[in-house]
C-alpha cells in the first residue's frame, strides 16, 4: 500500500473539520481569546489550499483571520506514542496528528 499527499490531505482535512482522529492544541492565546469560537470554527471551514499556500497538496497548514487577527493551523505527524515526529508518507509507522491553533504572533 502507498500513502500519497492526497491520503494524507483527506486524514488532514478529517481531522481539522471534525477534530476527531487526532488531537488537537490551541494555544494560550487562542484559549482565552473572546475570539475562540470563531477562530475554531474559520479553522474547520477553511478550504483555500492553493499550489501558492499548499505546494505538497497535504493540506497540512493555513491561516485564517478572525476580526483582523491573523490566527494559523498546522498539523505535526508523531508515532503511534506521541514521543517522537515520524514521516506521513512511512507506510511501516503508525501516524498520529496533533492539529496546533494558535495566533500568528505565536508562530
Amino acid at each position: 500500500m502507498s500513502i500519497d499527499s492526497k491520503n494524507i490531505a483527506k486524514k488532514n482535512d478529517l481531522l481539522r473539520t471534525t477534530f476527531l482522529t487526532g488531537k488537537v492544541v490551541l494555544s494560550l492565546s487562542v484559549r482565552e481569546s473572546v475570539d475562540r469560537e470563531q477562530v475554531i470554527t474559520a479553522v474547520r471551514e477553511f478550504d483555500d489550499f492553493t499550489e501558492d499556500n499548499d505546494p505538497y497538496g497535504e493540506h497540512d497548514c493555513g491561516m485564517v483571520c478572525v476580526n483582523e487577527d491573523n490566527y494559523i493551523f498546522k498539523i505535526d505527524y508523531y508515532n503511534k506514542d506521541y514521543s517522537m515526529g515520524v514521516d506521513p508518507y512511512d507506510v511501516d509507522v503508525v501516524v498520529r496528528r496533533v492539529l496546533t491553533i494558535m495566533h500568528s504572533s505565536e508562530y
